[in-house]
Order: C-alpha cells, then sequence, then structure tokens
C-alpha cells in the first residue's frame, strides 16, 4: 500500500494535477495548431481574391489604355481624311472602354468579396476558444 492508502496500479477515479495540467497543454497546443491552419487557409483564399481582383483592374487599365489610343486614331483619323474611317476607329474606342468599365467593376467586386486582409475566422475562433478557457478556469 502506498502512502495514499491506495496500492500501487491500482487506479484512481481523480487525475493528479500533473496530468491534469499536462493534458490542458496538450489540448492547447492542438488548438492552436487547428487554429494557424485555420488562419492559413482563410489567408490562401483571401490572397487569391485579391491576386483575381488585382489583375482584373490590371486587365482593365491595359484595355483602357488600348481605347485611348483607338481614340486617338480615331480623331487623328477623322482630321486627316474628314472620311468615315474615323466612325469605325471611335466604334472600337466606345468597345474598348465598355470592356475597360466592366473589367473594374468585376475587379472592384472581387477585391470587395475579398474582405479586410485579417483571417477573422480565425481571429474569432481564438477569440472564443480563450473566453472558453476563461469560463472554465474559474467554476
Amino acid at each position: 500500500m502506498s502512502a495514499t492508502g491506495r496500492h500501487p496500479g491500482q487506479g484512481s477515479s481523480e487525475e493528479s494535477l500533473g496530468d491534469l495540467v499536462s493534458r490542458a497543454s496538450q489540448q492547447i497546443s492542438e488548438l492552436v495548431r487547428e487554429e494557424m491552419r485555420l488562419a492559413l487557409a482563410e489567408m490562401t483564399q483571401k490572397g487569391k481574391r485579391f491576386g483575381m481582383g488585382g489583375g482584373l483592374f490590371g486587365g482593365a487599365g491595359l484595355v483602357g489604355f488600348l481605347a485611348a489610343q483607338a481614340l486617338v486614331a480615331g480623331v487623328i483619323a477623322a482630321l486627316a481624311l474628314l472620311l468615315p474611317v474615323w466612325a469605325s476607329a471611335l466604334i472600337i474606342a466606345a468597345l474598348l472602354a465598355a470592356v475597360a468599365a466592366g473589367m473594374a467593376a468585376a475587379g472592384k467586386k472581387q477585391i470587395t468579396r475579398a474582405g479586410t486582409p485579417a483571417p477573422e475566422q480565425a481571429i474569432a475562433g481564438v477569440k472564443a476558444d480563450v473566453a472558453e478557457i476563461k469560463e472554465a478556469a474559474h467554476r
């Protein structure tokens, strides 16, 4: 018999403080790893959206630049020839400007959908976990 009145090897219904601390430490480590995985997944998703939006803005800039070139070519053709050739250049410029506007709107929508760059879901999860740990500690 040991000093606690139990026989060695005999299980107790109560765990030792060391066992509880060890298990809590392990669970907190697992929780932190899971929250980090969630943050990484969230940041990856947001990064893709920012990339898509930025690419669409870049495309809108290129198409807008082409629209400006076509507009200039149309004005030059109109002044140089005073013939219907300038009308076709203006139509192309208007089409390119409409494409640029559509791409800019799509890019803005992608950036708006991405939201803030902070991993909001992971932060909320950590805050909830901390609140639960605090509550459990006060019991």
